[in-house]
């Protein structure tokens, strides 16, 4: 007997603030990387799909990304984004002197 299937793994890898597409505010948006694996009694051998999504945690509006969208706002949680979201606007901070 042979026992198979598939295993869904979530994967958060950013929090970034980012005005919301549905209610408007800026809120917090968690980045996460959604990968189904194919399993083989009970042990994840290889990926079948991988999915990425943004969600606000103000209304919980939940928006599939692609990979390089995805890429993109995980450079820009690191500090090295330098061009436009597609997704929203970041929040700057005012700067003090």
């Amino acid at each position: 007997m042979i026992i198979f299937g598939t295993r869904g793994y979530l994967y958060q890898l950013a929090i970034l603030t980012l005005v919301c597409g549905r209610c408007g505010n800026p809120a917090a948006h968690t980045l996460r990387k959604r990968v189904t694996k194919f399993t083989l009694f009970f042990v994840p051998l290889f990926p079948i799909s991988t999915r990425y999504s943004t969600q606000c945690t103000f209304c919980g509006a939940e928006q599939k990304l692609a990979k390089e969208q995805a890429e993109q706002l995980q450079a820009q949680a690191a500090g090295g984004y330098t061009g436009q979201s597609s997704y929203g606007q970041p929040q700057q901070q005012p700067y003090q002197s």
